[in-house]
């Protein structure tokens, strides 16, 4: 073979060309010098020319063989998840605590044609990762049965990497890749969220701040966000207590910020570890705080009964027929409990009497009703950025059966977010804040709305105090934070008609109730969805025996993380610890 053979196998063909024309111009050289006799000239030069030749040949082959070597592990897989390029920012809590991260893992690809023995290969890879999930085996066998080289499975650990690197077999390459990584587990998961392999979020925050976060992590940022840590482990640890004692099918937790909007824990049960999603019941992905509507019982009371104070058809002492039932039609609304007597504005709220809510709905006019339903948010979507967030549902028409039957927490449903929002709104001096996800540094930039007075904010505050100390929320009471709250229990419906054995309880409060106007005060929801009753609860399955310890639980607590003064009035008393009857003003559908 000549040079200029070998030259355009191993160079361009452009580069072939220039050197074959090269290599005739010695050739006219070397005739040249022969021609003017100089033998010795000529046999010097032809030596010189083919000695540099093969200099130039050999540092071809060098830099060939060192390119390989260098970058032959630069796997490009034709299938499977492609390489993250863009680094996802930290996601952190309000004190700067890590949520989410990125760190470095590896992706396993096998070239099959490159190894030796195919199936001593498929052996050895299994025996050191014993943990390769069924897909990852799928991708294994097809590989080493094909041609082609392929992805094999991704997220390897620097352990996992070694124990495959330690096999020293040919044909096994790595890639780095960043692995989104929870070091939490499930602690916040719901609001937190997870990411794909792709760097795309997909569920919660790191869906819902997805270009925040990529562009966070560009810069090597972090992204705050207005969870703080200590609350959310203490409401996730009673809320699942609770909701195994009572044997739940679902369970909701939130803690707000009245004042700011805030959102300082959120929790959906069952949960889910976003590091192992594989295996996972459905069921367990869904945020249950914002993609999961309820009829909420008697806690609508809250919004009905201050409507009717702030729209002046009553005030606190103004008296209520609630005697017998209420018929409209052909249907009778009664209470669970009934007293079957007048009784004042307060005494409807604390005895949560469905006959007295009702009448006072009828008082102020079925369009007021609506109309501050819909200033409080009830009747709309909660714009939070969450894309679980869910739209409400709302009766298509407002006649007197519905505004009654809405007044006190049938025929409408909303997401335990839009109730913390309404009710925050009504405690909060009577502006409604937005609630959110982010940390709120300036208050001076809160951009809020006034639905009701501040005066009837300040009686709800009262009222809602009343009903701990001396109504169906008792047992939420904790001695010094001055803990207001209203129960709800909402029978489910079945075929169409409310079913008894199926039960929605929760509880909403408010602490502190007492103090300045402008002062921080915390709102704790909690839902449980079909409790079953247990030793705890006395077999009962309502919100005051079920719901009502687990929030005094979360606020005894969060107390402390919080800043919350504590002022010491005494241990409680008797009446505190009587087991209470299940006065919630249950009819029909509603409790």
């Amino acid at each position: 073979m000549s040079l200029i053979d070998l030259g355009r196998r191993v160079l361009p063909r452009a580069n072939a060309r220039w050197l074959a024309d090269w290599w005739q111009g010695l050739e006219h050289a070397f005739e040249k010098a022969g021609a003017d006799e100089r033998v010795e000239n000529d046999t010097r030069f032809r030596m010189t020319i083919v000695a540099g030749a093969f200099t130039l040949l050999f540092a071809i082959l060098m830099i060939g063989a060192g390119k390989a070597a260098l970058f032959s592990g630069q796997v490009h897989e034709r299938s499977g998840p492609a390489v993250l390029t863009l680094q996802r920012g930290d996601l952190t809590d309000r004190n700067g605590l890590l949520l989410a991260t990125n760190l470095p893992h590896y992706r396993l690809v096998i070239a099959p044609n490159e190894t030796v023995d195919r199936q001593f290969v498929h052996q050895a890879v299994l025996s050191a990762l014993p943990e390769l999930s069924r897909a990852g085996r799928r991708r294994l066998d097809l590989v080493l049965t094909g041609e082609e080289r392929g992805f094999i499975v991704g997220g390897l650990t620097d352990e996992q990497r070694r124990r495959v690197h330690d096999l020293a077999l040919g044909g096994l390459y790595f890639e780095e890749e960043d692995a989104r990584q929870y070091p939490l587990e499930d602690l916040g998961v719901h609001v937190i969220g997870f990411a794909d392999q792709d760097g795309q979020g997909i569920t919660g925050v790191e869906a819902a701040f997805n270009d925040e976060i990529r562009q966070a992590g560009r810069r090597g940022q972090d992204v705050p966000l207005s969870i703080d840590l200590r609350v959310q482990g203490a409401l996730e640890s009673e809320l699942e207590a609770v909701a195994a004692d009572q044997q739940v099918i679902g369970a909701v937790g939130l803690v707000t910020n009245i004042r700011t909007g805030e959102v300082l824990a959120m929790a959906s049960y069952p949960d889910f570890d976003p590091n192992q999603r594989a295996g996972t019941p459905q069921t367990n992905f869904i945020n249950r705080a914002a993609g999961s509507v309820w009829e909420m019982g008697s806690t609508f009371k809250i919004f009905s009964i201050a409507a009717g104070l702030d729209s002046g058809a009553v005030r606190p002492d103004t008296v209520v027929d609630a005697a017998g039932g209420l018929r409209l039609g052909s249907r009778v609304i009664n209470d669970f409990h009934a007293a079957n007597r007048a009784m004042t504005v307060e005494e409807v709220f604390t005895h949560s009497s469905n006959i007295g809510t009702s009448r006072i709905a009828a008082m102020m006019g079925g369009d007021a009703l609506r109309s501050y339903y819909n200033e409080l948010g009830l009747l709309d979507r909660l714009q939070i950025g969450l894309a679980e967030s869910t739209a409400p549902l709302v009766p298509s028409r407002w006649d007197a059966n519905t505004i009654a039957s809405a007044s006190f927490g049938h025929a409408i449903g909303v997401t335990p977010l839009q109730m913390a929002a309404g009710v925050g709104a009504i405690m909060n001096g009577g502006v409604y804040v937005p609630l959110t996800l982010r940390p709120v540094s300036d208050r001076s930039r809160i951009q809020g709305r006034r639905v009701v007075s501040a005066r009837t904010s300040q009686e709800m505050l009262r009222l809602m105090r009343l009903n701990v100390t001396a109504g169906s929320g008792r047992r939420a009471d904790v001695d010094g934070f001055s803990v207001g709250g209203k129960t709800g229990t909402a029978e489910k419906y079945a075929n169409g008609r409310p079913d008894r054995t199926r039960v929605v309880s929760s509880f909403v409060s408010v602490f502190p109730t007492e103090g300045p106007a402008d002062q921080d005060r915390y709102l704790v929801f909690i839902l449980l969805d079909e409790p079953r009753g247990s030793a705890q609860s006395g077999g009962g399955r309502t919100a005051g025996l079920t719901v009502a310890p687990a929030v005094g639980r979360v606020i005894r607590r969060i107390g402390p993380f919080l800043g919350v003064r504590r002022q010491r009035t005494g241990e409680p008393t008797a009446e505190h610890l009587q087991p209470l009857s299940e006065v919630e003003g249950m009819t029909e559908a509603t409790r």
